[in-house]
């Protein structure tokens, strides 16, 4: 299965470059791997993909990450992979076509 992706442009995910030290914990506790580690500093990579759980915040030890955590698009996703079409506000990276 792909990557779901959000909303465009909606997610409140922030990174604060000059308080991350590199330690990874953000890119092990996202479920979507919307940050990677680039020359060893945390890196938004996927940012429309960000469901907002709030976990890379919560285990940040710098609190370089901050999120407004809360339950992101659940129902679109589980909509969506019942395959209700038009009650979701997601859809999956392998269908560009879909998500514009």
């Amino acid at each position: 299965m792909g990557q779901f992706i959000y909303l465009k442009d909606v997610v409140t995910l922030a990174l604060d470059q000059e308080k991350c030290v590199g330690c990874g914990t953000c890119t092990v506790v996202c479920p979507h791997e919307v940050i990677l580690l680039d020359n060893g500093k945390a890196r938004i990579e996927h940012r429309d993909a960000c469901m907002e759980c709030g976990a890379c915040a919560q285990n940040c030890p710098n609190a370089a990450l901050s999120v407004d955590a809360g339950v992101g698009c659940a129902a679109a996703v589980i909509n969506s992979a019942l395959g209700r079409e038009g009650s979701a506000c997601c859809c999956v990276i392998d269908n560009k076509e879909a998500c514009e």
